[in-house]
């Protein structure tokens, strides 16, 4: 009885459990920004904030346990708290007195003040990883989902940032060998304070290029590198239509991927569709996929993965799903095939 849902705010204990196993800048573990992020959250779905403002949390639940995350960033980037990001660039140079020619990659510091929108927040508690339902796939997918279904509430690029190859105490190399040098703050306090004020980037940092040859060499082929753990992420981004970006995070070094909203293949095959009833053994020919509902009542948004037979404007949508969603002949869902 898997079910996608918006996050409640008495979801704020089970959310904070899972936060524990992958503490991120999005999903941190801390109790008191988790409780914010429910609140903004509440107040997007509930259509209180500005558009661009609004920042949307979802939780896979297993009966009434939260077992995953994630989450939808309407704008990552604003005058108050611009996206702050490295670009990985080229420096040529050559000496005709030496004939020699040099192509060297550099680091400069950039800031976007009408961001993307970006994706992330994507966590599974480890007991339910490699299901067959491929649990994975239903939160990272939903956030797509949600975005063709409310497209003019989003951005015309979508972002999102990878992890690096990190420290098994989960600190970052690149990090140690830049930013502490920078800031004198060790890459947990950093990522604390970020998380609320970004000014410190801005005054701290050098704006003129960073040299990669002068880092360390266990540092430098970490530039632009996904880590183990983030490789399936990687090749689903690549294959519905992301790129790297050649821009990495300044603090992790986490590598960036960006995709133009409209060409992202799983947001041009999300559509509308009403709902009749699929009688058991007719699902021949039928789909795999998410089916959403939204209502004007808690929750305003809910999803499932199942299996569908669209024909026309119809969805042929099995009992036990309909049952799952609370959903009646003639109702209008979002519809996703895999």
């Amino acid at each position: 009885m898997f079910t996608i849902r918006e996050v409640f705010p008495e979801d704020l204990p089970g959310l904070h459990e899972v936060a524990s196993h992958l503490d991120t800048v999005n999903l941190p573990n801390d109790r008191d920004i988790l409780e914010k992020l429910i609140d903004h959250s509440r107040k997007s779905f509930n259509g209180q904030l500005d558009v661009f403002k609004r920042e949307y949390l979802f939780v896979l639940v297993d009966d009434d346990k939260i077992i995953g995350t994630s989450m939808i960033h309407a704008q990552h980037g604003t005058r108050r708290a611009p996206h702050i990001f490295f670009d990985v660039m080229t420096d040529e140079r050559y000496s005709e007195t030496l004939d020699k020619h040099f192509i060297h990659k550099v680091l400069r510091i950039g800031y976007n003040y009408n961001g993307p929108t970006e994706i992330g927040g994507l966590v599974l508690h480890p007991k339910y990883r490699g299901k067959t339902e491929a649990l994975g796939k239903w939160l990272s997918y939903v956030r797509f989902l949600y975005i063709g279904l409310h497209r003019a509430s989003f951005r015309d690029e979508v972002l999102s940032e990878l992890l690096p190859p990190l420290n098994p105490d989960g600190t970052s190399l690149l990090w140690e060998a830049l930013g502490r040098h920078f800031t004198g703050m060790s890459y947990q306090e950093a990522d604390r304070v970020s998380q609320s004020n970004k000014e410190f980037i801005r005054a701290l940092f050098p704006a003129d290029s960073i040299y990669i040859s002068l880092l360390p060499y266990s540092v430098q082929g970490l530039i632009g590198e996904v880590g183990p753990n983030t490789k399936g992420v990687e090749k689903m981004l690549r294959r519905i239509g992301f790129e790297y970006a050649d821009r990495i995070d300044p603090f992790d070094g986490g590598p960036h991927f960006i995709a133009k909203t409209d060409d992202i293949t799983l947001i041009k095959a999300t559509r509308t569709a009403k709902v009749v009833a699929l009688p058991a053994g007719e699902d021949a020919g039928a789909l795999t996929g998410l089916i959403s509902v939204e209502r004007d009542r808690r929750p305003h948004f809910a999803a499932a993965g199942s299996r569908f037979k669209i024909e026309g404007t119809d969805v042929g949508v099995p009992a036990a799903t309909m049952q799952m969603l609370s959903l009646s002949p003639g109702d209008s869902v979002g519809v996703l095939p895999f």
